[in-house]
């Protein structure tokens, strides 16, 4: 198997959009795994802290920080109520999911959702290991049908997956689904200021970052 570094050099993943699925979903399992690898994207409870995440919950939750692999401090702007049913889309290793628990408080539950089962063994291993009640992860993927009621949210998060999806339209109507009339949907991506040059779009540097 390539490395992860090397994952998305081959142009038929960049023009497949199931192989590319298949490339991101390997490259992400790969930093469950092994998160002190090589990868094509910045990991880790290093880079969790530099985007203004608090030390403390790096502390309380290591195994969900040392395979972080999200693009913003979700918590710095998201805003949710004790008492909100919160949706995390590509949670990963969970550690907004269990961050978010605290917030919304013992009347209040977090649901994050993963395609990745690697992250989400490690997800679900902080929550058992914390004893956390109020927290569930859930297998299942953006694009086709988040496994969830209809306006069942209050609240979703999502940290950094549109940049890696093309199918980005299924995906706002799944939120639109899940999310109720009177909900709120918190993104953080990472997105072009300005079209790149053509002999700079397919590689895999540029789709992950």
């Amino acid at each position: 198997m390539m490395k992860n570094a090397q994952l998305l050099r081959d142009p038929q993943i960049l023009r497949d959009p199931q192989a590319l699925r298949d490339g991101v979903h390997r490259v992400y399992s790969g930093v469950a795994d092994s998160p002190q690898g090589e990868h094509p994207i910045p990991v880790g409870r290093e880079f969790a802290a530099k985007l203004g995440y608090a030390e403390e919950w790096l502390d309380r939750f290591p195994l969900a920080a040392e395979s972080f692999a999200g693009v913003s401090h979700m918590h710095g702007f998201a805003n949710f109520p004790e008492g909100a049913t919160v949706l995390d889309l590509g949670c990963g290793a969970g550690l907004d999911s269990l961050i978010a628990t605290h917030r919304v408080g013992p009347t209040g539950k977090v649901i994050g959702v993963d395609f990745s089962e690697t992250m989400l063994a490690r997800a679900n291993r902080s929550a058992t290991d914390y004893a956390l009640r109020n927290i569930e992860f859930k297998r299942g993927d953006a694009d086709d049908r988040i496994p969830l009621p209809d306006a069942s949210v209050d609240v979703a998060i999502i940290n950094g997956i549109f940049n890696l999806n093309p199918a980005r339209d299924q995906i706002f109507r799944e939120l639109a689904r899940v999310v109720k009339p009177d909900g709120a949907v918190f993104c953080a991506e990472i997105i072009l200021r300005e079209p790149l040059p053509p002999e700079e779009q397919a590689n895999e540097t540029n789709w992950f970052a």
